[in-house]
């Protein structure tokens, strides 16, 4: 086997998606791990060109990793972000084209159904699990555009951190006002904790009306000028900011 093209097995696993790699080592030793039809020990390497690898008997095609495939997609609103729904609402992967949803991308975290914007789906497991942990804060940054003016008591209280009727405490999240016009103010707002729904339940406790909630940034990766339902894949060099800031070489 060509060392240039050996990775370690339980990275090659979490690259598609399948696992962390601390859940790889887990599978390997469980003995559900087969490379060339032999059980997998730890600390095996694969060549992905070469060496034919299967997780309970079902083969894992080399060709989903795609050099671990992450693209930026423009999330419409009334679209879950979910590979299957049960009530039968779109989902991201159904804008996707048939041959990336074969690599089977995962969503990395949620935007909720009446939210846009930027969302991140990838084939990189590792990376996934790395952007979506609480211990690493990669920041988040909104565009939220609310009913009305917003009192500057309300921005301390979003700007010094806030404790929601729920209970959940939460870190200062920086704010500024970007306009106010038409009975309308227009704010950015950058989060680094994953609470969910965070800014909606911020809002609600504030008394302000959300009209409109876009995602404009998930760390060093923009939404940019991409239209709803559109996407892209990242360029390398947003992919290695993007494993920097995830704390990834």
């Amino acid at each position: 086997m060509p060392a240039e093209n050996a990775v370690r097995l339980n990275k090659f696993l979490a690259q598609n998606g399948l696992c962390s790699r601390r859940g790889a080592d887990e599978l390997i030793r469980q003995g559900a791990v087969t490379v060339n039809g032999q059980k997998a020990e730890a600390g095996t390497k694969v060549d992905p060109a070469r060496d034919q690898v299967a997780v309970h008997g079902k083969p894992v095609a080399p060709a989903a990793s795609a050099a671990g495939l992450t693209l930026a997609l423009h999330k419409p609103v009334q679209v879950v972000t979910t590979a299957r729904d049960p009530q039968g609402r779109p989902t991201v992967l159904e804008l996707l084209p048939p041959e990336i949803r074969k690599l089977r991308p995962n969503p990395v975290g949620r935007l909720d159904f009446l939210s846009e914007g930027l969302l991140l789906l990838t084939t990189d497991g590792e990376l996934c699990n790395r952007l979506t942990h609480p211990r690493h804060h990669v920041p988040k940054t909104y565009r939220v555009r609310l009913r009305g003016r917003v009192s500057d008591e309300a921005l301390r209280s979003m700007r010094s951190g806030m404790t929601l009727v729920e209970g959940d405490v939460l870190a200062p999240v920086p704010t500024r006002v970007l306009s106010e016009a038409f009975g309308e103010t227009l704010l950015e707002m950058i989060l680094v904790q994953g609470v969910n729904r965070q800014i909606r339940r911020m809002c609600r406790d504030l008394n302000l009306t959300v009209l409109q909630l876009t995602r404009t940034a998930q760390g060093p990766v923009l939404l940019g000028d991409l239209k709803p339902g559109a996407w892209r894949e990242l360029t390398p060099r947003e992919l290695r900011d993007l494993r920097k800031a995830a704390g990834l070489s």
